[in-house]
Order: C-alpha cells, then structure tokens, then sequence
C-alpha cells in the first residue's frame, strides 16, 4: 500500500475514541455544504459526501438530519473554513483546517497553543510546500474492473494511477486533485460504484522521525488543537508511530 494510504490510516488509528469530538466536526461541515448548495442530498454532491463519512464515523441519523434542519434555520452560525500552518516542537511542520463563526477567535486559539509549545504560527501558504492537497475517495471494489483502465478514465481529474487496496475491507482508495471533486464523485456515482468515503486530506510529502519523547510533546500539541471546536483536523509531517503502522497490512 501506498504512502498516502498508510498516513492516512495510521492517523484515524490513532484518533480513534474521540466520537463526540468528530460529530460536532462532522456538524459544522453539514452546515458549510447546506449554505452552499441546499439540504437536498441528491442535488448537493458535497453534503452527499459527508453524510457518507457521518455514516463510516458511526454517527446516528437523526443526528444527521438534525444538523441539516439546523442548518437551514435562521439562527445557525455563519461558518467559514480557514487553515493555519507553522512549526511546532522539534520543528515538526503543522497544518491546521478549521471551520468558524469568529476568525479572530480561532486564531487567537490557535496562536496560543502554538506558543505554549515553542512554536512559531507562519502565514498562509508558507508551509503548503510540505503537504500535498488532495481528494480521497473510498468505495467497494468490482470483480469485473480494470482498475488500471479505470484510472486513465479519471486521469483527466488529476486522478494519480497509485492507488490502494484494502483487501480486507474490499474496498479501493484514489486520490486526485481536490479542484476535481465533483467530477470524480459523479464518474463513481455514474458508473454504479458504491462510494463509502469522500474527503479532502492533506498528505505530507516527506516525514520526519521523532524520538518517544518529543512524539509525547507533539501528540499533546495536536489534542490541544484538536480540542478546539473549531478545528477541524490537524496535519504533521511527524512519522506515525510503529503500533500504529503495524496495523496496516
């Protein structure tokens, strides 16, 4: 399996336990998708997508739809979705996305955890060089596909001809170019493939080893963020930890 794959895995691995944390993620992202196509799933591809990541993160239905109908009420929050990068301890690299009512807030937030661990919160941009933007797709593999013949119908969306394979799930991940979404989403959909996981993600192109010690002061700066309601996910370029890769097979 690929680089991207194994990153991937080994973060939701690790972050595993944090389910109420991630319902009120997946909260504010319904709401971002309603505003800007409306609360029809059928007609909105992006809301389409995370109400599948709802369903893989186990979070009910009624909750689902609760955060639709709020989305749509006169009193709900107007959220915008925002990133911070810079360098933490050790100088791991550190990208942050959120999702906020009040940017000066947020970054007041985040600028503070940044500070309490020695870090240095840069500009936007500065670190994109580090991490590769991309789109995610997950859906159930067909006996009777060539995958290599269905990735040079996608190659036009940026699609990468890497891709993986879960055998024990049975299902295929692609990544391509984030600006690509919509299209990739509709070949899936159009083509009669079950699609059971749709996001964006940012992948570090080069990770970093870390002694057990400076990995405790990184993983206490990342729950920090983490913990901020308005954050969405957090990114480093820190290797994931052996326990966590060995899960992987």
């Amino acid at each position: 399996m690929g680089r991207a794959f194994e990153y991937r895995k080994a973060t939701k691995l690790k972050r595993w336990g944090h389910m109420a944390r991630t319902f009120t993620k997946i909260g504010k992202q319904i709401a971002i998708a309603v505003k800007a196509g409306g609360p029809d799933p059928d007609n909105n591809p992006h809301l389409r997508s995370i109400i599948l990541n709802a369903k893989r993160e186990n979070m009910p239905l009624e909750n689902v739809k609760r955060a639709i109908k709020n989305a749509m009420g006169k009193d709900q929050s107007d959220y915008k979705e925002v990133t911070y990068e810079g360098y933490g301890p050790h100088g791991i690299a550190i990208f942050v996305d959120a999702a906020t009512d009040n940017t000066t807030r947020t970054v007041g937030n985040v600028r503070a955890i940044f500070n309490k661990f020695n870090g240095n919160l840069g500009t936007m941009g500065s670190l994109s060089f580090l991490f590769d933007h991309k789109c995610v797709f997950t859906f159930k593999k067909k006996d009777d596909v060539d995958m290599d013949e269905m990735i040079l119908d996608l190659i036009d969306y940026g699609v990468e001809d890497d891709y993986d394979v879960d055998d024990e799930s049975g299902e295929i991940t692609i990544y391509g170019d984030p600006k690509s979404f919509g299209e990739i989403q509709k070949h899936l959909e159009e083509n009669g493939y079950e699609v059971t996981g749709a996001e964006f993600t940012r992948i570090p192109n080069d990770l970093k080893d870390v002694t057990p010690e400076e990995r405790e002061t990184i993983d206490k700066m990342v729950d920090l963020l983490e913990d901020d309601d308005d954050v969405q996910n957090v990114y480093t370029n820190m290797k994931p930890e052996e326990k966590y890769l060995f899960n992987i097979v």
